[in-house]
């Protein structure tokens, strides 16, 4: 049964980056590993440029996990970080769901690593809790294409909705009027042919 066109709203969503581990990221398979770093950094700038409150958090990241990422504790130094002690559903850890609860926001972005797991066991848990949530599918890997879309398809029959980080950006945005040059560059610091569009447009802009 189809349901209604929920948008995400960039005044009424939280991003919630689940596990962008060094360790972890050694698992991912379902992207090349440039690629993937590229659209969780894509994501991140969007979270940015928009100023969507974000949480980060990581698990048992003393164990074979490893550390956050340094580029998105770089990015968000004033966000919360919760690295959660062994809870593998991020949802299971008291002080990430605080977190979740004090941004006052009833949209999701999730994002993260494993799909499987780190991704869809606190999607499927906010989507129990009430809350909309979306599942940035690019910015979020795992072992190979069968568990991926298997996981996929899971989250969405539970009401998650799939969304790329590019479509993430164009539904916040909804309008290029609000900001040509800022979007535009952001799109083009992470897709080479957004950027040569870009630049094409600034020469016939002159």
């Amino acid at each position: 049964m189809s349901k209604p066109y929920v948008r995400l709203n960039k005044d009424d969503v939280a991003v919630l980056m689940v596990d962008h581990q060094a360790g972890l990221l050694s698992l991912v398979r379902d992207f090349d590993p440039d690629v993937f770093k590229n659209n969780v950094l894509a994501l991140a700038d969007i979270a940015s440029f928009f100023e969507l409150p974000t949480i980060l958090t990581t698990s048992f990241e003393d164990g074979p996990n490893g550390p956050l990422v340094p580029e998105l504790k770089e990015m968000f130094p004033e966000a919360p970080y919760i690295a959660r002690p062994g809870q593998i559903n991020a949802w299971d850890n008291e002080d990430f769901v605080a977190a979740v609860k004090a941004t006052g926001k009833k949209q999701l972005l999730i994002a993260g690593v494993v799909t499987e797991v780190c991704v869809a066991f606190p999607a499927l848990s906010a989507v129990e809790a009430g809350y909309d949530v979306f599942v940035v599918t690019d910015a979020s890997g795992t072992f190979n294409p069968v568990t991926r879309d298997a996981a996929w398809q899971r989250m969405s029959q539970a009401g998650v909705q799939l969304m790329s980080w590019f479509a993430v950006g164009g539904e916040l945005h909804r309008d290029w009027r609000n900001d040509i040059e800022g979007f535009g560059g952001l799109l083009a610091g992470h897709l080479p042919a957004y950027s040569n569009l870009m630049q094409s447009y600034a020469q016939q802009a002159r």
